[in-house]
This record gives structure tokens, C-alpha cells and sequence, in this order.
């Protein structure tokens, strides 16, 4: 790993923590180690980590609860359960809650490293996706950078929110992007009226791209909205 991925450890068995912990570090990682969620939770309120890697059943605050408080402040950062709840109502909970990966005790060193290394594969595409600024719509070119979109060396200069807008649709293109993603990306917010106003926007954009009939933005009821680019 060419940067340290910084690992925030959640495990309430003192032993088990140092070994797993002297195992990551060993492999390049960098690891903070909690005995508990109540403490767990307050480094990660107060430090910047890369992952976050918890078992369920601790002291002062459970698993679960230590990661619903984390979604509620990071929709992002990867989360792994590591438990000896093995039922599938369990595994349906953290899954539900939003973990990225729920491994059950006992389990190998080597099949955790490859579990945690695909999770930070993913994380870093996906970072490296979301820095793109330049982007190739059917018939259109669109700069970001520069909020425009282009057709036939023609220029049509877009508002910060149609450029930020376009760029998630973009980002997930033939793929459904989230409605209330866009809304907290880019108002900042879930609430009904910007939720109207982003409506109103992808009526713009639809608008703006209706020279290449191959172009279609489509409505998905109850989830959000879908670029497509038909052949």
C-alpha cells in the first residue's frame, strides 16, 4: 500500500485486539484499538480513519449502534462486522444497517487481509471515479470544470447545480443515482421543496441534451434517476 490505510478497531476481548492488531500493522495498516463502542465512537467522532472494523457484542455501546451513529455521520467509510453472530437475522441487521462486509468468528488472518484489501480496492476506484471532470455524454462532451457542455463546438454554459447535477448522473451512468444522494450532495438536504427543485433541474438538463436522441435521463419510481446512453 503506497498510504497507510488507517483502521479503527472495535474489540472487546483485550487479546484477541493486540493480535488482530499486531497482525494488521504488520501488513502495513495502521490500527486504533478500542475495547469498547463507547470509545470506539469517540475516536472515530474526533480522528479520520479509512475503515472501520467492529464486533458486535461490546460493553457501553453494541456493534450495531456504534454503526448506525457512524452512517448517520458517514455514509462512506467502509464498515466490517467481525462476530460470533453467525444467525442470519444477524447478518440480515448489519447488512441492513449498511455494513460493506460481515465476517463471522472463527475466521483467517489471510481471509480478513483479502476481505479488507477488496473493500479498499473498491474505496479507492471509486475515489479515483469521483475526481473525473471530463466526461463523454453520446454526441456531448461535458467540462466540468468549466460548467459546460459542448456539441459541435457549441458551448452551452450550464448553473453550479446543473454542472453538479449532470456530473453524479454521469458518475452513474446506466446506473440508478440515488435521489436523496443527489439531494444531500448537492443542497445538502432531503426536504421536499429542493427535492422539487431538483425536478426541475433534470427537466433542464433533459432538455439540453435532446439534440442526441440516443440520451435519455429516466425517472425510477421511488429510488431516483438514470443516464443512459443507448446504442
Amino acid at each position: 500500500m503506497s498510504q497507510k490505510t488507517e483502521i479503527l478497531l472495535l474489540e472487546d476481548d483485550a487479546n484477541f485486539g493486540l493480535i488482530l492488531k499486531e497482525h494488521l500493522q504488520m501488513q502495513g495498516f495502521g490500527v486504533t484499538l478500542c475495547v469498547n463502542g463507547a470509545e470506539g465512537w469517540g475516536k472515530f467522532r474526533d480522528n479520520s480513519y479509512d475503515l472501520c472494523l467492529v464486533d458486535v457484542m461490546m460493553p457501553k455501546m453494541d456493534g450495531f449502534t456504534f454503526a448506525r451513529k457512524v452512517r448517520d455521520m458517514d455514509q462512506d467509510i467502509p464498515l466490517v462486522f467481525l462476530t460470533a453472530k453467525s444467525l442470519t437475522e444477524d447478518k440480515i441487521k448489519g447488512f441492513g444497517i449498511g455494513c460493506d462486509d460481515y465476517i463471522t468468528k472463527p475466521f483467517s488472518i489471510e481471509e480478513l487481509l483479502l476481505r479488507l484489501r477488496a473493500i479498499m480496492k473498491r474505496v479507492n476506484a471509486r475515489e479515483s471515479d469521483n475526481k473525473r471532470v471530463h466526461f463523454k455524454i453520446g454526441k456531448f462532451s461535458f467540462d466540468y470544470n468549466r460548467s459546460v457542455l459542448i456539441l459541435n463546438d457549441k458551448e452551452r454554459k450550464l448553473t453550479p447545480k446543473e454542472a453538479d447535477l449532470l456530473r453524479l448522473l454521469c458518475l452513474n451512468l446506466n446506473k440508478t443515482l440515488d435521489r436523496n444522494e443527489a439531494l444531500r450532495k448537492i443542497w445538502d438536504t432531503e426536504n421536499y421543496f429542493s427535492g422539487r427543485s431538483m425536478d426541475v433541474f433534470i427537466s433542464k438538463l433533459r432538455k439540453y441534451l435532446k439534440d442526441d436522441p440516443r440520451i435519455e435521463i429516466m425517472g425510477i419510481h421511488g429510488k431516483g434517476f438514470r443516464l443512459i446512453v443507448n446504442e
